[in-house]
């Protein structure tokens, strides 16, 4: 980096990524010092771009931040939640749960059902009229420190550069932005987080962090099988009773349905696949109903934080904090994390002002790292931080039962008879060897109701210059034949959501799940790539490393 010759720009406060949080963070600093200078960067093409979530809206942070948003005509919360259900799925039957066995926490009524990105748009313009200056398309590539360590400021993606690394004729340095602070809010697994976190050593005493892939389409249904304000969870098929995952179904304004699966990643069978259950959650007979005569609109996927109040790492470093799914302030049972990305954007932005107020620059907020537990964040989290070790250690059936009443007695009397559990081994390690499993027989897909993943992709928007860097990064090729194709039969050909990866022999053909292939060769369609980060989290030897590519590249999402 100190080779090349970049331009430098200084802000008060740098924010990188354009999310509910980062958003809320951006806002709330101007509203409190209008005189500040705060950045946002944003590495999708625009605003929302990246933006993917279900999503229903607790409106608890959007209320802080802007108390009058009720009043306004062009918010984006249109469709609140009007029927709440939650369903149990067998292979051909579904049992719906009485609403009135649930927490409380759990109701969704007064919430509303959005699409995230649009929400971020909305937020976006709230942040500029205000002053606050967003550059989408500029990935943060890497982080600037002082000669004390502390963070300093991030670099901005070179632009132009060729697949070998040279500087091709379209080279465009990235620039230094350096800042009094920099708040972190890049989602799920981000890049500069993995870095920060490693340095600082932010995870000690932490559980490890614990993650799910969330997909997620969207389809204009027929106005006859539309239900305006219903969101309905279930668990149960197509995953077995040992495996964590549920779905959403989300009925938003204009016959608009949400259709989403999530799957815990410390699954152990590295035969089964993400994408495939997700198509065949949709032919069930209580489900495929919906979509008869539908238009699917977009596709996407993400990875979602899971770890909850007890993997959160320490969220203050020298010269920054991490906010939002950076942070992992997602509500695991609710499915939602929007709104304590929205509280601690605004936490810390308050953190970062009085700081800058009172002349500081560059040390560390631990305010913002001693206080969030005792907020409204950490009280979302610790009635909800046994839910996901009780599914993972006794499967379905005992361990939602169990989540269950321990969120009644941490809802009723304040505490749990489980403590504070933990939840042992990391994503990647608890994939179990191929020899372990069965190979799983999905069905081909229809093309009307379930679909394969590059057609899937082309709804996603996705596109990548094919020329620059792969963005996806294989550290040991020699370690990634010999155990992930050879003892785990491939896992990244089916974790993948979107085809990136391939084992192929010489001749080309697809040889996934079937070990032994002397001239087996990984191929990696980084073009196809929609940043779920999901191969980041689930190699087996942790042997991939995701690095944002150019700025501006990857999905576009629309209204998701």
């Amino acid at each position: 980096m100190s080779e090349i010759e970049r331009e430098s720009m200084e802000f008060d406060v740098v924010i990188v990524g354009a999310g509910p949080a980062g958003l809320s963070a951006a806002i709330r600093l101007k509203q409190i010092n209008p005189e500040l200078s705060v950045v946002v960067l944003e590495k999708g093409g625009e605003v929302g771009a990246h933006i993917l979530s279900g999503a229903v809206v607790d409106p608890i942070g959007i209320d802080r931040l802007l108390p009058e948003w009720r009043s306004e005509s062009d918010h984006p919360f249109k469709t609140p939640v009007t029927d709440d259900r939650f369903m149990v799925l067998s292979k051909s039957g579904a049992f719906r749960l009485p609403n009135f066995m649930m927490p409380p926490l759990m109701n969704n009524h007064g919430n509303y059902i959005v699409s995230l990105g649009n929400v971020c748009r909305w937020l976006a313009a709230k942040a500029e009229a205000l002053g606050v200056e967003i550059y989408p398309g500029f990935a943060a590539a890497s982080l600037l420190y002082n000669d004390q360590g502390a963070v300093t400021g991030v670099v901005t993606g070179d632009m132009g550069v060729e697949r070998d690394g040279s500087h091709g004729p379209a080279f465009a340095p990235g620039m230094a932005l350096l800042g009094k602070y920099v708040l972190i809010g890049e989602g799920a697994r981000g890049s500069l987080a993995k870095q920060l976190i490693a340095k600082f050593n932010l995870s000690e005493g932490r559980e490890p962090g614990k993650y799910g892939i969330g997909l997620k389409e969207l389809w204009q249904v027929k106005p006859e099988n539309h239900k305006p304000g219903l969101v309905q969870h279930s668990f149960g098929w197509p995953l077995d009773m040992k495996t964590g995952g549920g779905s959403f179904l989300y009925h938003l304004e204009d016959n608009m349905v949400a259709v989403g699966f999530v799957i815990h990643l410390n699954y152990k069978n590295p035969y089964l696949a993400p994408f495939e259950e997700f198509q065949r959650f949709k032919t069930h007979p209580s489900i495929r109903g919906t979509f008869e005569g539908a238009k699917r609109l977009s596709y996407g996927a993400r990875a979602i934080t899971e770890g909850g109040y007890q993997s959160v790492p320490r969220l203050s470093f020298p010269g920054g904090v991490l906010i939002g799914c950076s942070a992992g302030l997602v509500n695991v049972p609710r499915i939602k994390g929007s709104h304590n990305a929205v509280l601690s954007g605004m936490q810390a932005a308050e953190h970062a002002a009085a700081a800058i107020a009172a002349g500081r620059a560059n040390d560390e907020l631990e305010g913002y790292e001693s206080g969030w537990r005792d907020s409204d964040i950490g009280k979302d989290l610790k009635k909800v931080r046994n839910v996901k070790p009780l599914w993972s250690r006794f499967g379905t059936i005992i361990g939602v039962g169990a989540g269950g009443f321990d969120m009644w007695t941490n809802t009723l009397f304040g505490f749990s008879l489980f403590g504070t559990m933990g939840h042992g081994k990391t994503d990647a390690a608890s994939l179990e060897p191929a020899a372990k499993h069965q190979k799983i027989a999905y069905p081909k897909p229809d093309g009307v109701l379930t679909f394969d993943r590059l057609s899937s992709v082309f709804l996603s928007n996705t596109n990548h210059e094919e020329d620059q860097p792969v963005h996806l990064q294989v550290k040991d090729m020699d370690l990634q034949k010999r155990s992930e194709y050879e003892i785990f039969a491939g896992p990244s050909s089916r974790y993948c959501p979107a085809g990136v990866y391939e084992w192929v022999d010489a001749d080309g053909n697809s040889i996934a799940g079937d070990p032994g292939h002397e001239d087996a060769r990984f191929v990696i369609n980084a073009q196809n790539c929609v940043h779920c980060k999901t191969c980041d989290i689930k190699d087996p030897n942790q042997n991939i490393n995701w690095v944002p590519p150019q700025g501006g590249e990857g999905p576009v999402y629309t209204s998701m």
